[in-house]
């Protein structure tokens, strides 16, 4: 489809309900997406299009590809760019703000909550600095691959509605075909976009952000029917967002995910895992795995996750101090509240980490010795080399039957050392109701066979850069629908890499 063509086509209307426009001028920059000279669908998310209320054979049509590429805008839509700062890697820059996104507008679901939906990739914003605003076919399909798998697996998610190609090249070490993603949030504000104002010293501003946040993503917590929070909004609110990340963090860890680039402006005010770049799932148990390649001294390594996030936190905590000093009625105290609100993030953390990891193990019920018998278990998996996926997901085979025991000690180096835990296991699982089978069920919807690894990824991410060949993509997206029912003929997608196919470096794509 050209742009000659493209001017006769007819708008397409999304229902729009725009809040975020209603902000003030200074919270982001009015733009639209640059138009393109070709662009092609590559895929649909016919699923999450019924979610949001939007006709599928509309968006696949001439003109609803023309919108998702940027070429075209929608009825309704106010397109716009968000301006926010943010902590990258530990250095403060005070404007980042979408310097590649287009905001289309929000629409409301059929689930009742109100969804961003914005262009990623669409064009050059007044935040691009010196970038291009483009997205290159690969890191576009990477989020799209990742973002739907972390949806499948039940953790807090950004979307992808759409990705479409430009027809356009985009330079960045090489030559690479130029993509649109269409992304789906239940907002976009992050802890940056709190930065971005406190940074300027303006507490109108906050409060007026604060208020916003509240009333799309914390009006229960703040409307608490408790005398004593029900007029301190704003530690609600931070509470809120603790806790919310707290729990996402230990579902990352549950799953062996590494998001590889957990800077303020990639930490979502609504808990949602946001900006898929160098992100990767690990194989090999190590708790200081990195893969992501501008990671060099392993800040946001596997196991430093949960730290990297309540730093985060408090750099949170810092842009809204001045409206919990005004609540509280005073420095001291405001400060006393901002403290009290961050030290809840352990507490949360731990006991949604050690939830789910009895979970994983076939436990339902919290016993002293767990802690340790899980640590013990995690010790010998990286001493031995035990892929982290496989080895839970085995061990729900050997939950049903003893003989399953084979499936486990495979995969470690020495098999000597899983027989040496194992009896301990089956010591506390006889102390549980459960039978065998119910048991082994549970593990199954826990423990998933099918993630999106790396190597897979990247081979899905090649042909498509390299051949135009999409299927490998549509392939991984249609096993990754399902990560918790093994099928057979899928072994390949639940083996890790053999050494040659190992991948240890993943890139951002800016």
């Amino acid at each position: 489809m050209s742009l000659t063509e493209d001017r006769d086509l007819k708008p397409l209307r999304i229902p729009f309900a725009n809040s975020y426009a209603r902000l003030p001028e200074n919270f982001y920059a009015r733009v639209a997406p640059t138009p393109v000279t070709t662009p092609r669908l590559v895929k649909l998310n016919l699923q999450l299009a019924d979610l949001l209320g939007l006709d599928a054979e509309a968006l696949a049509s001439p003109e609803g590809v023309a919108v998702l590429a940027g070429s075209r805008v929608a009825d309704g839509s106010e397109p716009l760019a968000m301006a926010y700062a943010g902590h990258q890697f530990g250095y403060f820059v005070r404007q980042l703000g979408d310097g590649r996104t287009n905001l289309l507008g929000e629409v409301m679901g059929r689930d009742g909550i109100r969804y961003d939906i914005q262009l990623k990739g669409s064009g050059r914003t007044p935040f691009s600095r010196n970038g291009d605003g483009r997205a290159a076919i690969g890191p576009v399909l990477r989020e799209y691959i990742v973002s739907e798998a972390m949806a499948t697996l039940g953790v807090p998610t950004t979307r992808s509605l759409a990705a479409v190609t430009t027809g356009q090249a985009v330079f960045r070490e090489t030559v690479l075909p130029g993509a649109v993603l269409t992304r789906v949030a239940a907002s976009h504000l992050r802890v940056g976009t709190f930065q971005y104002f406190f940074a300027q010293g303006d507490v109108a501003a906050l409060g007026r952000l604060a208020d916003y946040a509240i009333e799309r993503h914390y009006s229960e917590e703040a409307a608490a029917p408790d005398a004593t929070t029900a007029t301190r909004r704003y530690r609600a609110f931070l509470d809120g967002v603790v806790t919310r990340q707290a729990k996402l963090v230990a579902q990352w860890m549950l799953l062996g995910f590494i998001h590889g680039v957990m800077n303020t402006d990639n930490t979502s005010i609504s808990g949602e895992t946001i900006d898929y770049g160098p992100c990767a799932f690990m194989e090999a148990y190590h708790p200081r795995t990195v893969f992501s390649s501008i990671d060099h001294q392993g800040r946001y390594s596997y196991s430093n996750q949960p730290n990297a996030m309540h730093w985060n936190l408090a750099r949170l905590a810092e842009t809204i101090l001045p409206l919990l000093v005004e609540e509280e009625g005073g420095d001291e105290a405001g400060l006393a509240s901002a403290y009290e609100s961050l030290e809840q993030f352990g507490k949360h953390y731990e006991t949604a980490l050690n939830t789910g990891m009895r979970q994983k193990l076939g436990l339902t019920t919290e016993q002293e010795g767990d802690t340790s018998l899980i640590e013990d278990l995690l010790n010998r998996m990286m001493e031995q080399h035990a892929d982290y996926t496989l080895t839970f997901r085995r061990l729900c085979d050997a939950a049903a039957d003893p003989q399953g025991n084979a499936g486990v000690r495979a995969l470690f180096t020495n098999p000597a050392a899983f027989d040496e835990w194992e009896p301990r296991w089956r010591q506390r699982m006889a102390q549980e109701p459960l039978s065998p089978e119910e048991r082994a069920a549970q593990m199954r919807r826990t423990n998933p066979i099918y993630i999106p690894r790396n190597h897979l990824v990247e081979a899905a991410l090649e042909a498509a850069t390299e051949k135009q060949d999409f299927q490998p993509f549509e392939d991984l997206l249609q096993v990754l629908a399902h990560p918790y029912d093994e099928r057979p003929g899928l072994e390949r997608y639940a083996t890790p890499a053999r050494p040659e196919e190992y991948v240890s470096k993943t890139f951002c794509g800016t």
